[in-house]
């Protein structure tokens, strides 16, 4: 054999063998995703161990609206409402940062901003869970090559999750207090509400 690094020849084929770095934590938004209420999204999370389901506000256009009042919503207001389920989720986070410190986190440089619903693509978080669960006597890095790393960011917070897939339904004619026991529904079947 000769040549150099990374450069071998044989009598039929010249092979390089190069290793391609695919950058970390890359970025990419769901269009798919509700979008939630930029002025007062109020998000909720119900968990348990395996699934968990986030519920939040969608951004509606009044158009009587001037823009010259403020229109104050709670939990109890009548207002069109998203639940994302999270299939097969292993760790969440609902906290900062909020949208005015959010150059902060620390995918800000990656292409993540307020406002929106991402996944992760070679998330270097199911890569921390990953290398924290190796202790384990029966550890299985595979468990974690199938979670995807999703988030959505809102105007007082951010909600990151690792989980295996997700799902929406978009509940109108309701109040986010309301669409809770519509929460213990998916969180405890996956079928779509009716």
């Amino acid at each position: 054999m000769g040549g150099y690094a990374g450069h071998f020849v044989t009598p039929a084929t010249t092979v390089w063998a190069m290793r391609v770095r695919r950058p970390r934590d890359e970025v990419v938004e769901l269009p798919e995703a509700p979008r939630s209420s930029v002025g007062a999204p109020l998000p909720r999370i119900l968990a348990q161990e395996g699934a968990a389901v986030l519920a939040y506000l969608l951004e509606t256009d009044d158009p009587g609206w001037d823009g010259t009042d403020v229109r104050v919503v709670t939990t109890e207001s009548a207002e069109p409402v998203a639940l994302v389920r999270f299939e097969a989720c292993r760790a969440f986070s609902l906290g900062p940062p909020n949208d005015e410190a959010f150059e902060g986190h620390r995918l800000a440089r990656h292409g993540l901003h307020p406002y929106g619903a991402f996944e992760v693509h070679r998330s270097s978080w199911i890569g921390q869970l990953e290398k924290m669960n190796r202790v384990h006597a029966r550890h299985d890095a595979s468990r974690f090559d199938i979670l995807r790393h999703f988030i959505f960011t809102f105007h007082d917070s951010t909600f990151e999750c690792a989980a295996e897939d997700l799902t929406f339904t978009v509940l109108t004619d309701t109040s986010l207090s309301a669409a809770t026991a519509d929460m213990l529904r998916l969180l405890e079947t996956p079928e779509k509400l009716g």
